[in-house]
């Protein structure tokens, strides 16, 4: 029998032609035998001892010559058969390539045919008007088109011409819709150049809305399917809705006088349609009442609804679309525009508001029926409901703006402030279960109305009896000065806005006992601010403003005592003590400004007289003569400015502040000369003369002359310089006898006055030097 090996190689030329696995399979076979065999002996060898060498001689032929066949085998499948399976695999790569083209011509060829049939039946239906189905037809095409270009890998020019016929035809349809649209709504506006600020602007608007019926073609709802299934739709309804708001909806809110006419017409072509427009009726009113403005409302949006928004498209209706895109706006502009303004402006006038309400309420359902609304609870409602507390806002608001308004006021009209005046303060009713008072606490009887009776204050000592101590009536009254007008308004309008908050809930009353502090803040900074410069170059107002604040700090201290059972809680406390400094200062740092900008002047007028030196001189006498004289005016005039406006102690001590200001520096300025002759004395002399008899006289601060000629005569008492001022006109005129008997050892009235340097000073600059001099100087010492 020949080899296993031989019969391979025998038909190595036909291997190519037999199964390779029936004869791998063989091999293994093979294999596995003589692995069997071997196995055998050696076990037969090692295991029973048996001598065997010619048998495993043999075995170990037989496995070279397998090996051999393996090799052969392996070369044989290495060489010849896989390159036969590498051609097959490349035919067979190439039939797959060639059968994909095929099923993508095929593919391309079945979207081309969608895409012609599309066109076609879209063309059909434009003729037809039939724009649903031509919208539909065309989204058709264009998705062949999308698969057309898909499927293309590489750009083919009837892509190109596809492309140009579905821009062609789809422009095609949104001219006909567009134009569908227009007959459906049709606007005449006011030219654009045209500025919309009165009514009267928007009478030329006019909306006509197109009918269903025999003489319109196609029927509306098909139009408005067909801009939806196009993706348009929404931009129209937009587009309306801005149209409808600028020009129908916000005129109808701003202008009270314009009134929605609507009426049905009839075209030249037969067709049917309804014509909204505006028509003017004057009301005088300057803001709409609420319910008016929904009756109009309504109008329009009954107008829309019967035709053509009450279509439906879809799952969702035209004047719903409509509604959401402008419902937000509505709201907010009839928030701001009206019902604001319709917020009561006093609390008796809270319990009318329901009208509103209930009005906003039904305004909002009947939208909602039409289905424009679909929320049950808008803002525009919920700002109705809310009045209590835009009442409250409202009132701090105009408040503040009322205050502000008087503040920016002139202040020259004044009324005339007696300690008589007292504050019309209106009964308010005590809360029950008041403490009672504590044991030695003090007990403040009320004064009566007039201004005579007594402040009784009840003292508990020590055994439980009561000393009655009186006080005089007018111990806490302002005194007599004049206080602008606005600010009395001022207290006023805090008072009667704390009044009016007495009966509304703490919450509310809160808020507007800050409303009412922050009118006082407001005065602090907004008057100084708005009169700087009146205040600043008028001492009348200056002293005007200086009263107001210290008239409100006044009011201030027991306004809150006053108020306090209706505002007191137990977080906050009515009080107004904390503005008190606040006001003062205020009046003070006014006043003191204008006092600085006085002396200035006063100064700046001496400062022209040349320092009183050389008299002689013609020029000098009259300039300096002029310069005293002017300031006496000057005193004079502010004297007469500030009459019965300040107080009068108040005035005193402003006049005799300017009056020292004037002579002290008269005296500084003799002081320091080093040489007055004869005549200069003289002249000088006359000069503090005419100051010592007109400068009482500037002191005038009621019109009663009598009742003046009591301040006059204690001018000494005001102007702290006015006793120099006397021993100096004396001393310009006495001689060294006379000097040394005032002086009288340093304890004469020209000691107290004047130092002993400044003395002697005077009698080196009057007198030459002589024994006598020499004699009197050595007299005038130091005081011991």
């Amino acid at each position: 029998m020949t080899s296993f090996v031989t019969e391979v190689l025998a038909s190595s030329g036909k291997l190519e032609k037999e199964d390779l696995m029936t004869k791998i399979s063989k091999l293994t076979r093979k294999s596995d035998d003589i692995k069997a065999e071997a196995t055998y002996m050696i076990k037969k060898e090692y295991d029973n001892f048996l001598p065997s060498y010619d048998l495993a001689e043999r075995l170990g032929r037989e496995v070279e010559a397998m090996y051999k066949e393996i090799d052969d085998l392996k070369d044989v499948i290495e060489n010849e058969v896989q390159q036969d399976l590498n051609k097959s695999v490349t035919e067979f790569t190439r039939l797959g390539a060639q059968l994909g083209r095929t099923k993508v011509a095929l593919n391309l060829c079945q979207h081309l045919v969608e895409f012609d049939n599309a066109i076609k039946d879209f063309q059909k239906a434009m003729r037809q008007k039939e724009y649903v189905v031509a919208a539909e037809q065309h989204g058709k095409a264009q998705d062949a088109v999308a698969k057309v270009k898909k499927c293309s890998s590489a750009e083919i020019p009837l892509l190109t011409v596809l492309m140009s016929e579905l821009t062609i035809q789809k422009e095609s349809l949104l001219y006909h819709l567009g134009d569908e649209w227009g007959k459906m709504v049709t606007w005449t506006l006011p030219p654009t150049t045209k500025e919309l600020n009165s009514a009267e602007a928007f009478l030329g608007v006019k909306l006509h809305l197109s009918r269903e019926g025999k003489a319109y073609e196609p029927d509306l709802p098909k139009v408005l399917q067909a801009l939806a299934v196009r993706g348009d739709l929404q931009r129209k309804v937009k587009q309306f809705a801005q149209l409808l708001m600028k020009y129908v909806l916000r005129p109808l809110i701003l202008h009270p006088s314009l009134v929605v006419e609507v009426s049905e017409q009839q075209s030249s072509y037969g067709a049917e349609f309804t014509a909204i427009c505006f028509i003017s009726q004057d009301t005088g009113a300057e803001h709409r009442r609420p319910p008016e403005l929904y009756q109009q409302i309504l109008i329009v949006f009954k107008a829309l609804h019967e035709h053509p928004f009450n279509a439906t498209v879809g799952e969702q209706a035209v004047c719903a679309m409509l509604g959401s895109l402008i419902w937000e706006e509505l709201s907010e502009n009839i928030i701001q525009d009206c019902l604001v303004h319709s917020i009561p402006a006093r609390s008796n006038q809270l319990d009318q508001y329901a009208e509103v309400i209930s009005e906003t309420r039904s305004f909002e359902s009947c939208l909602r029926e039409m289905a424009y609304l679909r929320a049950e609870a808008t803002d525009l409602l919920k700002y109705a409901q809310n009045y209590n507390r835009h009442f409250i806002s409202r009132k701090c608001q105009d408040v503040i703006v009322e205050a502000r308004r008087l503040m920016t006021s002139e202040i020259h009209d004044t009324v005339k402030i007696s300690p008589s005046y007292k504050l019309s303060l209106p009964p308010l009713p005590r809360p029950s279960g008041e403490k009672k008072r504590s044991r030695g606490a003090v007990k403040v009887e009320s004064p009566g109305s007039g201004p005579g009776l007594p402040l009784a204050l009840a003292l508990e000592a020590p055994g439980g009896q009561q000393q009655q101590q009186q006080l005089e009536g007018r111990t806490m009254a302002l005194p007599a000065c004049r206080v602008s007008r606005t600010a009395q308004q001022i207290l006023e309008l805090a008072v009667n806005t704390l009044a009016e908050a007495s009966d509304r809930s703490n919450t509310s009353a809160i808020q507007i006992l800050y409303a009412v502090r922050n009118i006082f803040h407001l005065f602090c900074n907004v008057v100084p601010t708005y009169h700087e410069e009146s205040l600043l170059k008028l001492p009348q107002l200056a002293a005007i403003h200086h009263n107001d604040c210290m008239f409100l700090a006044h009011h201030l201290f027991t306004l809150g005592h006053h108020f306090g059972p209706v505002f007191t809680t137990d977080y906050t406390v009515c009080s107004f003590v904390d503005l008190v400094p606040s006001l003062r200062r205020q009046g003070t740092r006014c006043f003191v400004s204008q006092m600085n900008v006085l002396r200035g002047e006063i100064l700046e007028s001496l400062s022209t007289a040349r320092d009183f030196s050389n008299l002689e001189d013609k020029v000098n006498a009259e300039t300096a003569n002029k310069a005293v004289r002017q300031v006496v005016l000057q005193l004079k005039r502010v004297g007469r400015v500030w009459q019965e406006v300040l107080p009068v102690n108040i005035y005193c001590k402003a006049m005799g502040t300017l009056l020292n200001t004037a002579v002290s520096e008269l005296i500084n300025r003799i002081l320091a000369l080093e040489d007055i002759s004869s005549e200069e004395a003289n002249f000088l002399h006359g000069l503090l003369e005419h100051v010592l008899v007109e400068g009482p006289q500037i002191f005038t601060p009621v019109l009663d002359e009598k009742e003046n000629r009591r301040y006059q005569e204690e001018v000494s008492v005001h102007v702290a310089k006015w006793m120099a001022f006397k021993e100096l006109a004396m001393v310009l005129l006495a001689n060294l006898n006379d000097i040394l008997n005032r002086w009288a050892e340093g304890k004469g009235p020209l000691a107290l006055t004047f130092s002993y340097s400044e003395v002697k000073s005077l009698i080196r600059a009057l007198f030459q030097n002589t024994d006598r001099r020499a004699a009197a100087l050595a007299q005038i010492g130091p005081s011991f």
